[in-house]
């Protein structure tokens, strides 16, 4: 290689947010927020609940590929947090690097942690990959949810992504309570009739439940969602004090419907907490 030829710069750009959640008296208040573009928050929502809602968002619209975002999150002890998103996640078509995302959750003794973002829609010839990791301490809860379409579905483009690369893994003192991944290689080569193509679903998500007691809730997933409904669902036990749910759906309002149901039963059952009215437009 020629030492003086110009090399073309990185397509993307470099995004990190760092969020610091902490118990003040009877509330848990936002005490710490840097970020560089592409991410940034809002400012938390006025919400009659114990949790700090904290929307982040990427104010240029999607992600392409060469983007690396890290997300670093601590909820401090006995805190409560809830981060969401305004809207779904868009993915843009490359012909080079993926968009990498990295997501890190702690979550110190006591606190919870509801990571609950709107699903990621990947455009054709796009190409994601992301990276979950949560850390749990004593006694603290935690409500996740990973979820996804197959694509643009409505203008016919599901499964025409490149890669499609997701994995989360959750522990606790005691070591390891989920590694989780998948990774869809399609670029329109990938058949949704074939065995393990989300059953011909183009929309799919996994919700973890890490809390002291999370039978009930599971109860609830089996007798809300029966087999014979247009959208499937099912509940597995973690190793300890946890709950792994998978949801495949034939639309996007039957995927939200599918998961608000599920965050539901987890903030009764796990949380001892009604229901929480996200203000989204």
């Amino acid at each position: 290689m020629n030492p003086g030829a110009a090399t073309a710069p990185r397509v993307g750009r470099d995004g990190a947010l760092r969020l610091d959640v902490e118990r003040r008296g009877d509330r848990s208040v936002l005490s710490r927020a840097r970020f560089t573009l592409p991410l940034q928050v809002l400012a938390p929502l006025a919400i009659y609940d114990s949790a700090a809602v904290v929307s982040i968002l990427n104010p240029t619209g999607g992600l392409v590929g060469g983007d690396r975002l890290a997300i670093d999150v601590n909820v401090g002890v006995a805190a409560h947090a809830c981060f969401t998103t305004p809207s779904a996640t868009k993915v843009y078509r490359t012909t080079g690097e993926p968009a990498v995302q990295d997501v890190a959750l702690r979550v110190e003794a006591g606190a919870v942690c509801e990571w609950v973002p709107d699903h990621t829609i990947p455009f054709a010839g796009s190409a994601f990959r992301q990276r979950i990791t949560a850390e749990v301490g004593d006694g603290a809860g935690l409500i996740l949810v990973d979820a996804f379409a197959a694509g643009r579905v409505g203008r016919g483009e599901a499964w025409a992504f490149r890669l499609l690369d997701s994995a989360i893994t959750v522990r606790d003192a005691k070591g390891w309570l989920l590694r989780d991944r998948f990774v869809l290689e399609a670029d329109g080569a990938l058949d949704p009739r074939r065995l393990g193509a989300a059953g011909g679903q183009p929309y799919f998500a996994s919700l973890v439940v890490v809390a002291d007691d999370v039978d009930a809730f599971r109860c609830e997933v089996t007798a809300r969602f029966p087999p014979e409904g247009d959208v499937a669902v099912a509940a597995g036990a973690l190793p300890r004090r946890g709950a792994l749910v998978r949801c495949l759906a034939p639309s996007a309002p039957r995927l939200l419907d599918a998961l608000d149901a599920l965050w539901a039963a987890a903030r009764r059952h796990a949380l001892a907490l009604p229901p929480l009215a996200l203000r989204k437009p």
